[in-house]
């Protein structure tokens, strides 16, 4: 039995579990997971005419919301400091404005964000009219952060396309290499391949989670059942980025 136990306790994917839940980040792909996985199942039970059940798992669904928003206190300056970097780095005109753009409107969304969650606590208790704003406008900078992501990936996407094909063709006509200079050439293509992947990977999940605060806003009128398919997705594709990040591709 205790053979057992220790397969189990110290098998490898454990490990790398344990290596991802010990990340900020880990966890709060998973926490958003179900948190958007119960926005989901309230709504069903709802449609059942089963509001008691309901009603838990939209509870479930409020606490995990305002966990995260604890989980991601300090975050706002990490955004900040991405924006400056950009900044500071020269590269294509398109991309570096949508960067830092990105990066400051996530830094006011999750700065708005603590404020939600300072009300929510009830550390300080702002009035409806006060706590309204912020929400709104919390949602209005996540909005513009997703927009300027969608308009970085699309511009990235097309630039590493236009690589992509100059690459192949001068790897076609380049004529004898040696051995160094096809390695070289191997090398750019996959690292330009990579990152075309990991763009649109990127843009996937812009496109998904674009409707959630759009929904909050009024601009579309999407359910919470078709709202929590989304976040369930862009939450799982997240977190397999993050499980990739500290564990490997393997």
């Amino acid at each position: 039995m205790a053979a057992i136990a220790s397969q189990v306790v110290l098998h490898p994917t454990v490990s790398q579990g344990l290596r991802y839940g010990g990340t900020t980040l880990g966890r709060d792909k998973a926490y958003r997971a179900i948190q958007y996985f119960a926005r989901f199942y309230a709504w069903f039970l709802l449609r059942k005419g089963d509001k008691e059940a309901a009603a838990r798992w939209n509870a479930l669904k409020t606490h995990l919301a305002t966990a995260r928003k604890l989980l991601r206190l300090g975050k706002p300056f990490e955004h900040l400091q991405a924006g400056l970097k950009a900044a500071l780095v020269s590269g294509p005109a398109g991309e570096q404005i949508t960067t830092i753009g990105k990066q400051i409107a996530y830094f006011a969304y999750l700065s708005f964000d603590a404020l939600v969650w300072v009300n929510a606590v009830k550390f300080y208790s702002f009035s409806t009219e006060t706590s309204n704003k912020i929400s709104k406008l919390s949602n209005r900078f996540w909005l513009a952060g997703i927009l300027l992501s969608i308009v970085n990936g699309a511009l990235k996407s097309v630039r590493l396309a236009k690589e992509e094909r100059r690459s192949k063709r001068s790897k076609a006509l380049g004529g004898e290499k040696d051995v160094g200079q096809e390695a070289e050439q191997e090398m750019r293509l996959s690292t330009i391949i990579a990152s075309r992947d990991a763009t649109r990977y990127q843009l996937v999940i812009d496109s998904l989670d674009l409707w959630i605060p759009a929904t909050a806003l009024g601009i579309s009128s999407m359910n919470d059942g078709v709202l929590g398919i989304f976040g369930l997705i862009t939450s799982v594709m997240a977190g397999h980025k993050q499980w990739q990040s500290v564990n490997g591709k393997k």
